[in-house]
């Protein structure tokens, strides 16, 4: 079927774009379109947390207006969903928790204002892990996400709602965030492509921190080229956040078109050992039978390091969210408990309250390795290893151009399996943490299917490198077409 009589939701981003120039499809009708698919398919995902149709109708109105008078953005016109961990002006921003079910920011984060500001439309929020802790999107106050491909089955987390969404086609895009793998993982559960960018690529000002030296946003949707005309509109310095990169952004769309003449990929062995799936080994193999093809040359490398991401990651991060969440308090914003006897039973209750199992876990994870006698221990010895790990990614660039393997070690697991078992949902992202902790780029691309569930391949850069890495990936999903397969019962 060609792109011209496709569904619309069955259209890249690109494609809806020309659809739009060209005066064979509204702004307004696209909007409808997709509202009448969450109306009606999200009650099976449970993806969204808020809706935002008539405000969306009403940008629509305005983006055609404004195409009309040849003043047409970049993005004009393209309906979109945020992660619900982004403030939005006047309409409520929960983070999946109940502590911040009644929380109406009263601004726009940057991540927001810019893709607005480009012409996308804002459909609504997506559910996610409450406060971004988890791995696949089981700890929301709002319940669960599930799987397209299964509804038995994970999407992966935290951004678990925003990757179920795109991969149903409930949107064309969404943005969603990785601390440890949160854009990456649920995108190779669900098939569908995401990058998480260089470490102060894209501003962290009004996303709600979970650990502020790990936190990066980025793009979530069917291929590398959305992606990449996502991307240009997020990325940039902005003087609000402290933790901005001021490096100029490329043209990451002109660079799809210029992959690199001679490439090289490195395969850390340490992605490849003992407790990688059959059947995902099986299909990076051939993804990267594709590359070869390509042109590419692929080298086995090592990160010697690695082994020490995921205990360094799970000092790290929750000691900053430990002192991330303290403001919580029900003093000033959010959940606050009934009739407090006094301060202290005002505190105790409404953090036992507000906050999630999962939450409280890390939150006194964190406190403990902050606290006087352990600091040291723990918190400065998990930051030395942290280095080193960066270290080995360094060295590995050296002799490669970019790193290739697995995006998840298994395709998505079963809902209620790992629950009980924090360790086992902790080992879901032991191929992705290494990048937050060094800070580089990473993205998921679908690369086929096990056990007829979707399977990532991930592919990570050098600092500020996004432009080959989607590059790379662009010309993959140009010999497969992964990325356009959609779950059968949400065509």
């Amino acid at each position: 079927m060609s792109a011209a009589n496709a569904p619309l939701h069955r259209r890249s981003i690109a494609e809806l774009r020309e659809a739009l120039a060209e005066g064979r499809v509204s702004a307004v009708e696209l909007v409808e379109h997709f509202l009448d698919r969450i109306q009606r398919l999200d009650r099976r995902l449970n993806a969204l947390i808020t809706v935002t149709g008539e405000q969306a109708l009403t940008q629509a109105r305005e983006a055609d207006a404004r195409r009309a008078r040849g003043q047409a953005r970049p993005l004009e016109g393209i309906p979109i969903l945020h992660k619900d961990i982004f403030c939005t002006e006047g309409v409520r921003t929960s983070c999946g928790s109940r502590m911040l079910d009644n929380f109406v920011a009263p601004y726009d984060a940057a991540v927001v204002s810019r893709l607005r500001e480009a012409g996308a439309i804002m459909l609504g929020k997506t559910n996610m892990d409450e406060f971004a802790m988890g791995s696949s999107n089981e700890t929301s106050w709002y319940g669960p996400v599930r799987n397209p491909w299964d509804l038995e089955r994970v999407p992966g987390g935290s951004s678990g709602g925003s990757a179920a969404a795109v991969a149903a086609r409930l949107a064309p895009a969404a943005t969603g965030t990785d601390t440890g793998g949160s854009i990456r993982q649920p995108a190779a559960l669900c098939g569908v492509t995401g990058i998480k960018p260089t470490y102060g690529r894209v501003s962290r000002w009004g996303m709600i921190a979970f650990a502020s030296s790990l936190d990066q946003a980025g793009p979530m949707a069917p291929s590398a080229q959305d992606c990449a005309l996502l991307l240009q509109a997020m990325a940039g310095f902005d003087e609000r956040d402290s933790t901005a990169m001021d490096e100029p952004v490329p043209d990451y769309a002109a660079a799809l078109e210029r992959p690199p003449d001679r490439l090289r990929i490195g395969l850390p062995r340490e992605w490849f050992g003992d407790g990688l799936d059959a059947g995902v080994a099986q299909v990076v193999e051939a993804a990267l039978g594709v590359l070869t093809e390509l042109g590419a040359e692929l080298r086995e490398v090592s990160l010697p390091s690695l082994k020490l991401s995921v205990p360094a990651y799970y000092v790290v991060a929750p000691a900053e969210a430990s002192s991330n969440l303290a403001r919580y308090d029900g003093v000033r914003f959010g959940y606050r408990c009934r009739e407090p006897r006094d301060l202290h039973d005002l505190y105790v209750r409404t953090r036992s309250e507000g906050f999630g199992a999962e939450v409280k876990r890390r939150i006194l994870i964190g406190t403990y390795a902050l606290s006087a006698g352990y600091y040291e221990a723990y918190y400065r010895k998990a930051q030395q290893i942290r280095r080193l790990i960066r270290e080995d990614f360094l060295r590995v660039f050296a002799e490669v151009d970019l790193l290739a393997g697995p995006t998840s070690p298994t395709p998505a697991f079963r809902l209620g399996e790992r629950t009980r078992d924090p360790v086992a949902m902790y080992l879901s992202d032991v191929n992705t943490i290494a990048v937050n902790l060094a800070g580089l780029p990473g993205m998921s691309v679908p690369a086929g299917f096990s056990q007829e569930l979707p399977v990532g391949l991930q592919l990570v850069g050098r600092d500020f490198d996004e432009g080959r890495l989607l590059a790379v990936a662009h010309r993959f999903q140009q010999a497969t077409d992964w990325h356009r397969r959609t779950p059968s019962h949400f065509d």
